[in-house]
């Protein structure tokens, strides 16, 4: 059985080749690529059309979801976006400390996104933006107040250092998409967004390496 699905054929099979869309999560392994200057293959998949569904992706993905990733030369299939940034750190030996304590605190930080950031960020979107209306303001407020809970943990870390460990990480890689959603869904003021000014700094660091915006386009 071929390790890519028919309906997204590799025209570069010997690459790695990589399932996503635009969304902060997404965004996450792109970004990763472009920063490791490894040579890849991108596939886009509409969620909104449900290609995540399409059987032979599930043999990659058996959630259903977006992204993953596919190392046709180690014959890997992975899914889930911390997964994947993992993965191409310990590949390569970069954005990440290869010691074990370096390398346990960026996954710390790696997994309070994967566990909180993304969770929390995404429901306040779908409550702030699509659900706009539909309910009372019960998960708007629920999930604004955690929100802007997370952005104050991001920003007292942040006080002291560029990056949230050391070096720049996949756990910045990680999590910026997701602060960066925020300005999509259009919650910055409700969230308090203005006032975490070393959120701010580095949003803006990330934002100008010249990989992250190759990742974004």
């Amino acid at each position: 059985m071929s390790l890519f699905p028919s309906r997204w054929p590799a025209k570069h099979p010997d690459r790695l080749q990589l399932y996503a869309m635009a969304t902060p999560n997404g965004q996450k392994p792109r970004i990763a690529l472009e920063e490791l200057e490894l040579p890849y293959e991108y596939h886009h998949l509409d969620i909104m059309k449900g290609d995540q569904h399409d059987p032979e992706y599930l043999l990659i993905n058996p959630n259903g979801k977006i992204p993953s990733l596919v190392d046709p030369q180690a014959g890997v299939r992975i899914m889930e976006s911390g997964a994947i940034l993992h993965y191409l750190a310990r590949k390569t030996g970069r954005l990440m400390p290869t010691d074990p304590k370096g390398e346990n605190e960026v996954l710390q930080w790696l997994f309070f996104q994967v566990g909180s950031v993304g969770p929390m960020f995404g429901q306040f979107g779908h409550f702030f933006k699509y659900a706009k209306g539909k309910t009372d303001l019960y998960g708007e407020q629920r999930y604004g107040k955690e929100v802007t809970r997370l952005l104050g943990v991001l920003d007292h870390r942040l006080a002291d250092r560029e990056w949230l460990v050391g070096d720049y990480s996949v756990a910045d890689i990680a999590t910026v998409p997701w602060v960066k959603g925020l300005a999509y869904y259009g919650g910055e003021d409700f969230v308090e967004y203005p006032r975490f000014t070393n959120v701010h700094a580095w949003v803006a660091r990330f934002s100008e390496r010249p990989a992250v915006v190759r990742g974004l386009n």
